[in-house]
Order: C-alpha cells, then sequence, then structure tokens
C-alpha cells in the first residue's frame, strides 16, 4: 500500500462497451510515465489475451485465498460468479518504479479506490452517449452470448447512474475527441504536457 502521498493514481472507469480500454491505450501512449496496472480475475481470457499482461487469469480459488490473506487494495464480483480484483502487489511494483499506476476497473472497484486514496487517485468516468450506443458496440465485438449481453447492458444502466460521484466524466461519443479530453486532464492532473493531443 503506498505509504507517500505524492503517489499518484489514475482510475479509468466505464460501462463496458464504453470505450474504456481504448481510452486507456491512449493515455499510456501519450504519458510514458504512466503503467498499466493489471487486474486479477477468475474469468478465461478472451481471443488474443495474454496471461500477466491483459489480466492475471487465476482461479476462483487462488482468487478467494488472496482476498482473505488481504492480497486486493479493491475487488468485486462483478458478474456471478465471475471476479475481478487490483492487487498490493502490482501497485507497489510500479510505485517502485516511480510510475503512476493507470487502473482499467470496474464502477464499484473504482468508488474502493477512490474512498482509500482521496488526495491520491484521480477518477475518469467514460460514458456512453446512449444504453442503445452501448448495445450496438457490443454486439460489434462479436465476444457476447444473448445472455451476457443482456446482463452487460443491465449493468450499465445501473453504473451509469454513478457517474456523477467520480472527478471527471467524458462523454465517448467519438473517440479522438474523448482521448483528446481525458489527455488534457490527466495532464492537469500531472502537471505534465502530453507526447501529442
Amino acid at each position: 500500500m503506498s505509504r507517500n502521498a505524492s503517489e499518484k493514481i489514475i482510475v479509468i472507469t466505464a460501462p463496458s462497451g464504453a470505450g474504456k480500454t481504448s481510452i486507456t491505450k491512449y493515455l499510456m501512449e501519450q504519458f510514458p510515465q504512466l503503467s498499466f496496472s493489471v487486474s486479477a480475475t477468475t474469468r478465461s481470457p478472451r481471443a488474443k489475451e495474454t496471461d500477466g499482461k491483459d489480466y492475471h487469469f487465476i482461479s476462483a480459488e487462488s482468487f478467494k485465498n488472496k482476498i482473505e490473506a488481504g492480497d486486493f487494495i479493491e475487488w468485486e464480483m462483478v458478474y456471478e460468479g465471475t471476479y475481478y480484483g487490483t492487487l498490493k502487489s502490482e501497485m507497489d511494483k510500479i510505485w517502485q518504479r516511480n510510475d503512476i499506476p493507470v487502473l482499467d476497473i470496474d464502477v464499484k472497484g473504482a468508488l474502493q479506490i477512490k474512498q482509500l486514496y482521496p488526495t491520491q487517485a484521480m477518477t475518469l468516468f467514460i460514458a456512453p452517449p446512449s444504453v442503445d450506443t452501448l448495445r450496438e458496440r457490443l454486439l460489434l465485438r462479436g465476444t457476447e452470448t444473448p445472455d451476457s449481453l443482456k446482463k452487460r447492458i443491465e449493468k450499465a444502466g445501473y453504473e451509469l447512474s454513478f457517474q456523477h460521484q467520480f472527478d471527471h466524466t467524458i462523454l465517448n461519443d467519438d473517440l479522438n475527441t474523448a482521448c483528446s479530453e481525458a489527455a488534457a486532464i490527466v495532464s492537469a492532473f500531472l502537471n505534465t504536457q502530453p507526447k501529442k493531443v
């Protein structure tokens, strides 16, 4: 856990399909001092996902053991039986390199981080233009079953109700515009200029 108040954290959250991964990748390219915090999850890897790079893929039993051991700074059962969490060791590793961790996590986890690190964390909520647009984006991904799509859309409506609790909200109607807005917010938070906007 952080003992230094100067150790900043950037938290990016959004309903699934709102574009937080694309915006996170853009910010990582623009600010070399940012380091992606790899979350742990019990879900199976999707195509092209790499263990240790996209997520730490672990069993439900191992995840529960880590909860009991106090190894997470935040964790959540995001969908029934599927856990996600941020490991303390992951954060410490990034801070030891004098980098700034970027967390791409779900809404409840983001609120937990904001509560734990009220002065260090900057939270950014990425909102879709509408739930219908979100549905279309998820369908285009081609990774959802009818059942998982229904769950994600229901959850998105619930998550959108929390957006006012975050430091900044960006409407991702146009990805280039949203990326530029996110870069301006991060630039002000870090007091440094991006490579290009």
